[in-house]
């Protein structure tokens, strides 16, 4: 069995490292290096740096169809998506013998799109899960091939909940993936109910404006976009990001306004207040909230 595989970030390795147990990989499509930092240093994308230590042939084009006469070479039986941030044209997909399969971080129809993880945690869904799917021309259109369910925990952040749907997504493909090419396996059209949409993450709706947001929603918000691209707020016209947050069942403080209670810093929102935990001001280091507000010795910060 001949694959090529198409993945970007760290969520993607687990993937290609659980097709590479099943199939013989020919190529990794992987995005180009992003510029990082002041100096502007290239930096590979987590599966270009997983494909060079395991000596996969390697590929960074700036757009998928760059490579098509090269797939084309290949003889591949099939195509494995995972996070590759791009979307992949009809001419592409009908390259290899079987098509291409993705590997998606929801139980669809629920969250076709970029965001599925960040969407189900803002939503406050208690259940997702990860689909292999046949793709076609839509946007996480095609038949399901197999699902498996996950729990999310009540204080999971995306990153952590992402981390653990791909080693899900990992075993799923590695057990079902020999049965599909093997004509063993058919795909379910997605049904017409519970579809919605996970479109991408903008900064600009990551701000929490306490004074108008109800607790469960920050909370809900500092899970969500941790860790892109990070929620936040403003204090005395600087930025000021939300890393960690936590119920708070105590005595509460005006909306909007931060206050050390009982050695911890609360904030009060449009209804109820939370527990601060995780701060990052401008300009500077995560730090313990708490930490945040000894330094600015001050017993209150107004915030958004």
């Amino acid at each position: 069995m001949r694959a090529v595989f198409y993945g970007t970030p760290a969520a993607s390795v687990p993937i290609v490292a659980a097709l590479v147990s099943v199939a013989e990989v020919v190529l990794v499509v992987s995005r180009p290096d992003s510029r990082r930092g002041r100096s502007g240093t290239p930096v590979p994308p987590p599966v270009v740096e997983a494909a060079r230590s395991w000596g996969l042939p390697l590929a960074q084009p700036e757009r998928p169809d760059d490579m098509l006469d090269r797939v084309r070479s290949l003889g591949a039986d099939v195509g494995v998506v995972a996070a590759y941030a791009h979307k992949i044209s009809p001419k592409l997909l009908a390259v290899p013998d079987r098509g291409f399969v993705n590997v998606h971080f929801s139980l669809l129809p629920r969250w076709r799109g970029a965001s599925p993880v960040t969407r189900a945690i803002l939503s406050g869904d208690t259940i997702t899960g990860v689909s292999l799917m046949e793709m076609d021309e839509g946007l996480d259109t095609g038949p399901v091939l197999a699902q498996e369910t996950l729990g999310i925990e009540a204080q999971e952040t995306a990153g952590e909940l992402t981390a653990r749907l791909a080693f899900l997504g990992a075993r799923l493909l590695a057990d079902r993936l020999p049965e599909y090419l093997a004509g063993l396996l058919e795909g379910s059209p997605q049904p017409d109910q519970g579809i919605t949409e996970a479109g991408k993450v903008e900064v600009e709706e990551a701000f929490v404006d306490p004074v108008v947001f109800p607790a469960p929603r920050v909370l809900r918000m500092v899970r969500a976009f941790n860790p892109n691209p990070g929620a936040w707020t403003t204090v005395g016209g600087s930025r000021l990001k939300l890393w960690g947050a936590r119920p708070w069942d105590g005595a509460g403080t005006e909306a909007g306004l931060a206050a050390m209670v009982e050695g911890r810093v609360v904030l009060g929102t449009g209804d109820g207040g939370l527990e601060l935990i995780e701060v990052q001001p401008a300009g500077k280091p995560r730090m313990a909230a708490a930490d945040w507000m000894r330094g600015r010795r001050a017993e209150t910060a107004r915030l958004g």
